[in-house]
């Protein structure tokens, strides 16, 4: 993989998804050079920076966090009776994940990493998620937002067999989706779990979007978490921090997906950020530099750094932040 971060990115989302999404989404973030004859002024101003000189993606793990924040998956876009389907193929496995340099974790995992991916589609879109279960447990893909009830995803999918769900994506706002099978907090636990996020008609202002999901690991069976992690990997963006530019919107989709805790918190250092509930508003609801959640909730952040540096980001629940989930925010001059 082209240690290039941005060109990371651009690589990791087809052509066909991203014309196929339209430029009235305000996720459209990808460099005027891949899609000049589609992508509108206010599009081409959002920048992604490049990751520092010798930054090379681990091999030691199945996928890139840094990759990972800013993926997101519009599917393949297909057109059925005057109709715009989005359609995703998502397989359930079991691999190792190395969480650190001496604990190696079996996840329960969708397309070899954890969290799954974040898939992404307009509100009134057809969605099919083509789910093949190859984990070796019967395992479900179960959507918070409305569907019918026979795609609620609580029936188990047995270990080889393929099920099919399909619902229109709505409402818009921010989506978690997750295995449904008893005891639910281990399949959650062991990495079954990711986001969907359903977008207004009308787009939202042009911003460096990204994806953070709050996971914890419990690494002995004992219904408590040793380890914890944003997007996957303990201590990731601790040691590498995430770069953003000065002056710039930042859009924060956020999602808590720790079990065994009852809530936990997510801070940021030196700022204030915008709080859009549930993803579910337009305009901000609250302003605040730390906010609570319960187990899959989750909200939008929207915020920009005035001054450049490092600023750490964490839980205030120090003992989670000390065990993995900590992370530092690289704002570079502009």
């Amino acid at each position: 993989m082209n240690p290039q971060y941005s060109k990371n990115i651009y690589q990791q989302v087809s052509r066909r998804k991203l014309l196929g999404f339209g430029a009235a989404s305000g996720s459209l973030l990808i460099a005027s050079a891949l899609l000049k004859p589609r992508i509108s002024k206010a599009f081409q101003a959002i920048r992604i920076p490049s990751l520092p000189a010798g930054y090379t993606p681990p091999s030691e793990h199945p996928f890139d966090p840094m990759v990972l924040l800013r993926e997101f998956d519009y599917g393949t876009v297909k057109y059925e009776q005057g109709k715009k389907v989005r359609e995703f193929e998502v397989t359930a496995k079991s691999s190792p994940l190395q969480l650190n340099s001496v604990i190696t974790f079996i996840s329960w995992n969708l397309n070899d990493r954890v969290p799954g991916p974040t898939f992404r589609a307009k509100e009134g879109e057809r969605i099919r998620i083509v789910f093949h279960n190859e984990g070796g447990h019967s395992h479900s893909m179960h959507f918070h937002g409305t569907h019918p009830v026979d795609m609620d995803g609580i029936e188990p999918i047995r270990h080889g067999k393929t099920m099919v769900y399909e619902f229109d994506a709505e409402p818009f706002g921010v989506h978690p989706y997750h295995c449904h099978i008893a005891p639910v907090t281990r399949h959650i636990s062991k990495g079954l779990y990711g986001l969907l996020i359903v977008d207004p008609p009308e787009g939202r202002v042009p911003a460096d979007e990204m994806v953070m999901v709050m996971g914890g690991f419990d690494i002995n069976n004992d219904h408590q978490n040793e380890l914890y992690a944003f997007n996957g990997i303990p201590n990731y963006y601790r040691d590498h921090p995430i770069p953003v530019y000065q002056n710039q919107l930042i859009r924060l989709y956020l999602l808590n997906m720790i079990e065994f805790d009852p809530a936990v918190t997510f801070h940021i250092h030196a700022n204030m950020f915008q709080i859009f509930p549930t993803g579910r508003t337009l305009k901000s609801s609250a302003e605040s530099d730390v906010i609570t959640m319960g187990t899959a909730e989750r909200h939008i952040l929207e915020f920009s750094y005035k001054y450049p540096g490092q600023y750490m980001f964490h839980p205030h629940q120090d003992d989670i932040a000390e065990r993995g989930c900590m992370g530092f925010f690289d704002v570079l001059p502009v």
